[in-house]
């Protein structure tokens, strides 16, 4: 099977080159300050400008306001917008409806139970992304690209009606195995192609893409 892949976090021209010329099929930017990946509006315009048509541009925010939406998509053509917080249903719809930009809702597993959250955001957002859930003595975690992964084995066999992906603790080594698991039809990955927070490696970037083309 083919498996799309979005390299998330991506702040540099190297590294975004490498996303796109190894055949990512979406790319991340994002935009929270706490994040050793964040990238202003300013910044992630001239990355942007290095993505082809037909790769997916995707900004990634957390519990951002419509203020700070604004100003990035005044920026920033983004194509998705990736919610990472803890924005309910009715927010994505509201984003969704104002800004005339695709909404991928992020939601947080541990244990199967997890996946009742799903639900309420099915007819309301375009995608879902599946991330690992910090465990309560991890504090200070970042929404996402903790190189945290949860136990595959709650997914196997599930399927919605909206596309979705997977994330959390990806690397060029466990990809096969993710997806033989999950079934996932796109991957994404932030941390696993690093060499430390917030550093990509285009080598790594190019080996994972090699990885999932492969599969």
């Amino acid at each position: 099977m083919s498996v799309d892949v979005k390299i998330c976090g991506i702040s540099t021209p190297a590294a975004m080159s490498a996303a796109v010329t190894g055949g990512a099929a979406f790319v991340g930017l994002v935009f929270y300050p706490p994040s050793p990946r964040s990238v202003t509006p300013e910044q992630a315009a001239p990355l942007a400008a290095l993505v082809p048509e037909g790769i997916v541009k995707t900004g990634l925010l957390v519990d951002a306001d419509d203020a700070t939406i604004a100003a990035i998509l005044k920026e920033v053509p983004l194509d998705l917008l990736q919610l990472h917080g803890s924005e309910t249903p009715e927010r994505a719809a509201a984003i969704k409806a104002r800004f005339g930009v695709r909404v991928m809702k992020v939601l947080k597993l541990h244990q199967e139970s997890d996946l009742a959250a799903v639900e309420p955001y099915l007819g309301v957002v375009d995608r879902l992304l599946f991330d690992a859930k910090p465990p309560a003595e991890m504090k200070n975690t970042l929404p996402g690209g903790n190189a945290l992964s949860f136990d595959w084995s709650i997914l196997a066999g599930k399927t919605w009606p909206l596309p979705w992906m997977l994330a959390g603790g990806l690397t060029a080594d466990n990809l096969a195995e993710a997806v033989a698991v999950t079934g996932a039809p796109a991957l994404d990955i932030s941390s696993g192609v690093e060499d430390a927070p917030g550093r990509k490696n285009p080598e790594k970037i190019r080996a994972f893409l090699a990885a999932a083309k492969a599969l």
